[in-house]
């Protein structure tokens, strides 16, 4: 894994407030830098959203996808896609999708 890919990943996660603050405030954990972003599992929510996956574009935006992940691994289901979110927005998305608070 490349550095390059390793920055990606924890320029995302912090964006949405670090590794510490999403295991804190969403259950997240299982963090895993991927080609060009991040996934990671959340905890239960009322969305039923079990993964957050975010990309970084080519147009330096991001498209985040909400899945969830059913039967021990064996079916994921892609609850929303957003394409075209800039980093201001990465907080708001992640809320409104999950219904979890990244903020007090």
């Amino acid at each position: 894994m490349s550095n390059s890919t390793i920055n990606i990943a924890t320029t995302i996660l912090n964006q949405l407030g670090g590794t510490n603050r999403l295991s804190i405030m969403t259950g997240a954990k299982n963090f895993v830098a991927t080609a060009n972003g991040a996934t990671f599992k959340i905890g239960k929510n009322a969305k039923k959203v079990t993964h957050v996956t975010i990309i970084l574009d080519a147009s330096d935006t991001y498209t985040v996808n909400f899945q969830r992940v059913t039967k021990r691994g064996l079916e994921v289901k892609d609850l929303n896609t957003v394409d075209g979110v800039y980093a201001d927005m990465l907080v708001d998305i992640f809320e409104s999708n999950t219904g979890l608070y990244l903020s007090f």
